[in-house]
């Protein structure tokens, strides 16, 4: 058993109650490797922002589980090195997907974990998310629940369809759950492909597509029923058209790729919305450095050459995030 208090970790408690009332949204970013991790921790130092370190089933197989409990470890450190004496990093599993997996993260020094039983019938749903809770509060980690279905696809996560989250749903759930925060659907969507073009508009100033506005409707109705509740965001990637142009140019194909407008997310940032996900756009920001590395260089292969300049292009982005969206900058409770 890994205590994440020993890593320097924290959980999601405090940082979530104090970005309600401030109205601003803490950021998850995902992470796969060391590059990533480098200038997640970078740019959140240098912006003075809580940040949550996000790891998916996916990412933790693909990275191995020990050494992720070290590379956390490491990420304090290495931010305490920065200058930051008192950061503030969460070490969170996205999308668990099983009582096991949630607990093994729990034992393994996680600091705060996601149940996603979205897909399963709602009593099921609320059966397996507290049986984590339960787990998951004995050692003072944070859990996520989920209610609604996001389309799109993410690693293991994939539906065809969004299914709204039903304000009627969401009291009799956090309370019977005990959950610490809950995952709503209103539009958004895992990955770079968030909308079909028949489901938006063109800008006749532009020419691109625009996709379809949330539903802050049913936002609204869920702060309604829980006020003051901590609400997450997933699928929350913009799908900067700069990375999406940088790919097509030098040599990748994503055509019709599509994300959420960051006017509508910095809106989201000013409500209960207190943690927003972000993936894929890192993924772009990354795959667009490396693929120009490649174009222009052709003779080169040593990787420090490609992963350096796309970890670079990774902390431009995350600190744009951070600073133009989420307004978590300047957040943390000590520096």
């Amino acid at each position: 058993m890994v205590n994440y208090k020993d890593l320097g970790l924290v959980n999601t408690r405090d940082m979530f109650a104090r970005a309600i009332k401030g109205g601003y949204a803490i950021p998850a970013f995902n992470f796969n490797n060391m590059e990533q991790l480098q200038a997640i921790i970078k740019a959140s130092v240098e912006t003075k922002s809580p940040v949550i370190l996000q790891v998916s089933k996916g990412a933790r197989n693909y990275a191995n589980q020990t050494l992720l409990r070290y590379m956390a470890e490491g990420a304090v450190a290495y931010a305490k090195e920065l200058g930051c004496e008192h950061p503030e990093i969460v070490l969170h599993l996205d999308h668990g997907d099983s009582f096991e997996l949630c607990k093994s993260c729990v034992d393994l020094g996680f600091s705060s974990v996601m149940i996603d039983g979205s897909h399963l019938p709602y009593e099921e749903n609320v059966a397996l998310t507290k049986k984590v809770v339960e787990y998951a509060h004995q050692y003072d980690v944070t859990v996520e629940g989920e209610l609604g279905v996001l389309a799109g696809v993410e690693d293991e996560v994939s539906a065809d369809h969004h299914t709204y989250t039903n304000p009627e749903e969401v009291i009799d759930f956090a309370t019977r759950t005990g959950c610490d925060s809950l995952a709503i659907s209103i539009g958004t969507s895992h990955g770079a492909y968030k909308f079909k073009p028949e489901q938006c508009h063109v800008d006749p100033a532009t020419g691109r597509l625009v996709p379809p506005p949330l539903a802050f409707e049913v936002l609204d109705a869920v702060m309604e029923k829980l006020p003051g509740f901590p609400i997450v965001l997933h699928g929350s990637s913009s799908v900067p058209q700069e990375y999406v142009d940088m790919i097509n140019q030098y040599g990748g194909k994503l055509d019709a790729a599509i994300g959420i407008p960051e006017e509508e997310l910095r809106k989201a940032a000013k409500s209960a919305v207190c943690k927003i996900n972000i993936d894929s756009d890192s993924r772009l920001a990354m795959t667009a450095a490396v693929r120009k590395v490649f174009v222009e260089k052709p003779a080169e292969f040593d990787p420090r050459k490609y992963l350096g300049p796309a970890r670079d292009e990774m902390e431009k982005m995350y600190k744009h995030k951070i600073i133009n969206v989420l307004g978590s900058d300047n957040k943390l409770a000590q520096c």
